[in-house]
């Protein structure tokens, strides 16, 4: 069995001493408010743009901290300054959030992606609560308005897809929403809470959930529900689908609901069975559910965000159901992540590897990595590994 209380040191300790303090030197711009996010290997910037999702998901994290860990003044400081950045620059005036800005806030990229909208919601939320400031509580609030409204359409008038002819509907929506109600339930009524939380159930469970192959999760069905024989419709994507699952095992613990958390823990491991590269160990990033090339050409990259989640699923279901296949597969999954991401030299983790599990590229930050899925996932498992310890 695995030494729980030295795995929950090792996890805190790379949060508290290495990688918290990355960001906190790193990617704060103290000139223009907000945050770098495009980190060399050492933390130096080598690109000043501001993605809106990164700028959110770092206010989030920080604020989510010290609401949660500790009372640090440092982290708060963090988090307001790039509340505050987004507040000003990061949408339109009505909270169309755009998708990137340049260094000094202007708009880069125009709304098209609901993903700023739900990262901002998060940021808001947590801010809100770190800060006890109602105006980034209504921020919060009203974007979530905006999120539900989309929910049908996604990208509205952006949607690039000619109407009518392949009506698809997209996994990671609802899968974002599931952590999202819960993230700001503070802010949402009685009501409309429990229908997001079911509506959220429904289409992860029993809609893009297919039994019929073999019990994997698809990226895109029909807007009926059905299966599509294309490359969007065979996409498998094995690191959102155990993602969803540790947002789906929160929703049973805090729905009591074992059925679920049961089905999710089984869940996450076919999908780690299914998405386990046989032969250089390590999750692959897409698949296609026939077995076709898929068409995304980084298909067989092993990417940062994929590994720690599953570990966060794992450990979960490890905790709430006592399987030891996820006991088991957990000790694989850390060895891999910790020998393959952890940069032995400089802070932070890598985030590209190549299928051999080579680094691909050494940046510790981009466009699409930033302060969010290394924090939250070390956080997440030490709290779970303390949890675990106590009831040993």
């Amino acid at each position: 069995m695995m030494d729980f209380k030295k795995l929950a040191n090792q996890y805190k300790d790379e949060l508290l001493n290495n990688v918290l303090p990355f960001w906190l030197e790193h990617s704060q711009d103290h000139e223009y408010g907000g945050y770098f996010t495009c980190l060399d290997r050492k933390g130096n910037v080598f690109d000043t743009d501001k993605f809106v999702w990164l700028q959110g998901r770092e206010v989030w994290l920080f604020s989510m901290l010290y609401n949660k860990v500790e009372k640090r003044q440092e982290w708060l400081d963090c988090a307001i300054q790039g509340g505050e950045f987004l507040k000003k620059y990061g949408h339109d005036g009505n909270y169309n959030w755009y998708f990137s800005l340049d260094r000094t806030g202007r708009p880069l990229v125009d709304p098209y992606n609901i993903f700023s909208y739900t990262f901002a919601t998060m940021a808001f939320g947590q801010l809100s609560l770190a800060t006890g400031n109602q105006e980034y509580a209504d921020i919060a609030k009203k974007t979530f308005d905006i999120v539900l409204s989309k929910v049908d359409n996604p990208k509205g008038k952006w949607n690039k897809l000619h109407p009518a002819t392949r009506n698809l509907k997209n996994f990671a929506l609802p899968m974002i929403l599931c952590n999202l109600a819960m993230e700001i339930e503070h802010l949402l009524d009685k009501g409309c809470l429990e229908k997001t939380m079911e509506v959220c159930i429904h289409e992860v469970m029993e809609v893009f959930y297919r039994p019929e192959l073999g019990g994997i999760i698809v990226e895109n069905v029909l807007a009926n529900g059905e299966l599509s024989d294309s490359f969007e419709g065979r996409q498998v994507t094995p690191g959102h689908d155990i993602e969803a699952m540790w947002f789906i095992m929160d929703l049973g613990t805090r729905l009591n609901r074992p059925d679920l958390i049961e089905k999710a823990k089984n869940i996450t491991l076919r999908m780690i069975d299914y998405g386990w590269d046989k032969e250089f160990g390590g999750l692959y990033y897409f698949m296609d559910r026939k077995g076709y090339p898929p068409q995304q050409l980084e298909w067989d990259q092993k990417l940062w965000w994929v590994h720690i989640e599953t570990l966060i699923s794992l450990l979960k279901g490890y905790q709430l159901t006592g399987d030891k296949q996820c006991h088991d597969w957990f000790e694989k999954v850390h060895e891999y992540t910790w020998s393959h991401f952890k940069d032995e030299e400089y802070p932070e983790w890598y985030g590209y590897l190549n299928r051999r599990g080579e680094v691909l590229l050494p940046l510790k930050g981009g466009k699409w990595k930033g302060c969010f899925h290394v924090p939250r996932g070390l956080y997440q498992c030490w709290q779970i590994l303390e949890d675990i310890t106590k009831n040993v």
